[in-house]
C-alpha cells in the first residue's frame, strides 16, 4: 500500500470530505425501501483509538465492557445497507432512533426490535407515512395483536449484515480516533456491497448506471494533501 503516512493522509483528506460516504449514497440510492429493518450493534473500541482530541463526542462510551461504539445501521429488504449513524455504545437504541429514523426514507414497513419498543417511536415513522412494526415489551397493557410476525422473521437480515460488516478487522474492532474516520471506514464495505449487488443484478453495470472509474474519481474529486493532521 505505500507507506503508511501517505496512505491515511489520502485517506483522512476523504473522511474531512465525506468522499466515502458520498460513494456509498450513490451507490445506496436505489435500495428496496419497502422493508426498513434498523438494529444496533456494539463494537469495541481499541485503546489506541481513544484522544481523539476536539470535539469531545468522538462517539466512543465508557462502560463494564470499555471504550465501545455502536453502530445504528438501517437495511432494506436485501440485507443491503441504506444508512447508519455512529454513537457511544452505552447509549440507548431507543434514544438514538429518532435523529435516525428521521432520515430514512418515508412510505415503507420500518422494523426493529424490542429495544425501539416506544409508542412515541412508532408514532414518529407513522408521521413519515411509513408503518411501525416493533414488538411490545412483556409489560406491555396493549400487547401484540396488530404486530406481524410474518414480517418481523426477517429482521435476520439487518443482524446477517452486521456479521458481513464485522468480517473485516478495521470495522470488528474501532482503530480510527475520530468519528468521521471510523464513519468512512464503516462507508467502504457498505459501498462494497452495494456495487457487488449493482454488477451482479445487471448486464452491465455501466448500462444501468453509468457507474465507471471516471465516475467515481467526480465523486472523490481533486485531492491537496495537507502537511499535518489529526492522528
Amino acid at each position: 500500500f505505500g507507506y503508511w503516512n501517505t496512505v491515511y493522509k489520502r485517506f483522512n483528506e476523504w473522511a474531512r470530505k465525506k468522499k466515502l460516504i458520498r460513494i456509498f449514497k450513490f451507490l445506496s440510492r436505489d435500495t428496496d425501501l419497502e422493508w426498513e429493518f434498523v438494529d444496533g450493534s456494539i463494537v469495541k473500541a481499541h485503546q489506541h483509538g481513544s484522544g481523539g482530541g476536539e470535539p469531545k463526542n468522538q462517539a466512543i462510551g465508557k462502560s463494564k465492557g470499555g471504550n465501545t461504539t455502536k453502530i445504528h445501521m438501517c437495511a432494506d429488504a436485501f440485507g443491503l445497507p441504506i444508512d447508519f449513524e455512529l454513537t457511544g455504545g452505552e447509549v440507548h437504541d431507543v434514544k438514538a432512533a429518532p435523529g435516525f429514523i428521521d432520515r430514512l426514507p418515508t412510505g415503507g414497513y420500518v422494523i426493529a426490535d424490542k429495544g425501539y419498543d416506544s409508542e412515541e417511536l412508532r408514532q414518529r415513522i407513522i408521521e413519515k407515512k411509513s408503518i411501525p412494526v416493533i414488538p411490545r415489551k412483556s409489560n406491555s397493557t396493549i400487547g401484540n395483536g396488530d404486530m406481524d410476525w410474518g414480517l418481523y422473521k426477517y429482521r435476520h437480515l439487518v443482524e446477517n449484515l452486521f456479521a458481513r460488516l464485522k468480517h473485516f478487522r478495521a470495522i470488528a474492532t474501532r482503530y480510527d480516533k475520530l468519528k468521521r474516520n471510523y464513519k468512512a471506514m464503516l462507508a467502504l464495505p457498505c459501498s462494497f456491497f452495494g456495487y457487488l449487488c449493482e454488477t451482479s443484478t445487471a448486464p452491465s453495470i455501466n448500462q444501468k448506471h453509468g457507474i465507471s472509474k471516471q465516475l467515481l474519481m467526480g465523486l472523490l474529486g481533486p485531492i491537496s494533501l495537507p502537511t499535518t493532521v489529526t492522528t
